[in-house]
């Protein structure tokens, strides 16, 4: 029998007015936030960015009525509900911190990685926590429709208990310039978003055992290029990782084959999922197709939508929810602690080449 799931790969609140403003202009913000906030009516009425010119190709591309001169310049602004904050990591958590002293804002959405490291996600989580403003991260990937119907697999008990998790990414992502002055490549970019995927399926791990190389088309010093990492449970479940941006010499002249995968196995039976992100054309939907014992072929239910940028408006529309409703955001800034954590954690794994407890992390903060 089929498991039903549901067309629509996020619920949204039944008031989309509340007023947003912006931190932010560049790709993330103009190809996916505001494309997907314009497709589920959201409000944005405000945008900054680091340059007034930036920030007024955006806002006119996509309906922005006011442009402001500068961040301070949005976080002073009395008429706003939500802060949209999708700027460099470094510059992250100082806004939140100023948009917590302003206290104008009822919630804030801000991009991930939650700042610079576990200990300065922390700061962010407490600070919004004393000032009462709702904090959650944008960690889309939890949105990608064919994650969450894995997810709804997973709830329903179709699979059983679950025994080996696996995400296999051939893909290379859009770098930012900012990561040159950072030296990251793929942990704190792509990892986190996989690494959270296995936290909302499964839970927290006990450890982490990661193992990378550097990518031969990176130039500049980086030593978590391409990324291979385990995460063990203590129920003996384990989820396995490969995050590999080289994907071959896919630019360089040889056929490409670029994708994101993953495949949950449990005791009752498996799933498959093909992230729609990566392929052509860019918004190619993602799909899932799963069988469990007893079924003599694999059911392949419709998905709706892509990765980039519809779940964007997943993100979004949480936040909104959470607002509207008071009910717990499954993304919130106090939750996704833990997948700081484990960014953090598989850093320390690749510096001391041995497993990490994730307790290493949490309890020296």
């Amino acid at each position: 029998m089929e498991v039903p799931i549901p067309f629509s790969s996020y619920p949204l609140p039944s008031d989309r007015s509340r007023r947003i403003g912006i931190l932010g202009a560049g790709f993330i913000v103009n190809d996916c936030h505001l494309v997907s906030y314009r497709k589920n009516g959201f409000n944005p009425v405000a945008i900054a960015s680091r340059t007034r010119e930036t920030a007024t190709t955006v806002a006119e591309a996509h309906g922005i009525p006011s442009v402001e001169a500068s961040y301070e310049a949005i976080l002073e602004r009395d008429d706003l509900d939500i802060l949209d904050i999708a700027v460099p990591p470094d510059a992250t958590v100082p806004l939140i911190l100023k948009a917590c002293a302003a206290g104008k804002v009822k919630g804030i959405l801000a991009q991930k990685p939650l700042g610079m490291d576990y200990h300065q996600a922390l700061q962010a989580v407490q600070a919004c926590e004393a000032a009462g403003i709702v904090l959650a991260v944008n960690q889309n990937g939890r949105y990608d429709p064919s994650v969450r119907a894995g997810k709804v697999l997973l709830d329903s008990g179709a699979l059983g208990e679950p025994i080996l998790g696996s995400i296999d990414m051939r893909a290379i992502p859009h770098w930012m310039p900012w990561q040159a002055e950072m030296g990251w490549v793929t942990l704190r970019i792509m990892s986190i978003h996989h690494l959270d995927m296995f936290r909302y399926w499964f839970g927290a791990p006990e450890r982490i055992y990661a193992s990378a190389r550097t990518d031969p088309r990176t130039t500049f010093p980086h030593r978590d290029g391409i990324c291979a990492y385990i995460l063990e449970y203590a129920n003996g479940l384990r989820a396995i990782s490969l995050d590999d941006t080289w994907t071959g010499p896919a630019r360089e002249g040889a056929p490409a084959e670029i994708g994101i995968g993953w495949r949950i196995e449990g005791d009752q039976g498996w799933a498959i999922g093909d992230i729609g992100w990566c392929q052509d054309p860019y918004t190619s939907p993602s799909t899932l197709r799963y069988a469990r014992i007893g079924d003599a072929d694999a059911i392949e239910p419709t998905l709706e939508g892509s990765w980039f940028p519809d779940a964007f408006g997943g993100t979004m529309g949480a936040l909104m929810r959470t607002l509207e409703t008071g009910e717990t955001c499954g993304i919130s800034g106090r939750e996704n602690l833990g997948t700081m954590a484990l960014v953090d954690a598989a850093y320390l794994s690749l510096e001391t080449r041995r497993a990490v407890e994730i307790s290493e992390i949490t309890e020296r903060s």
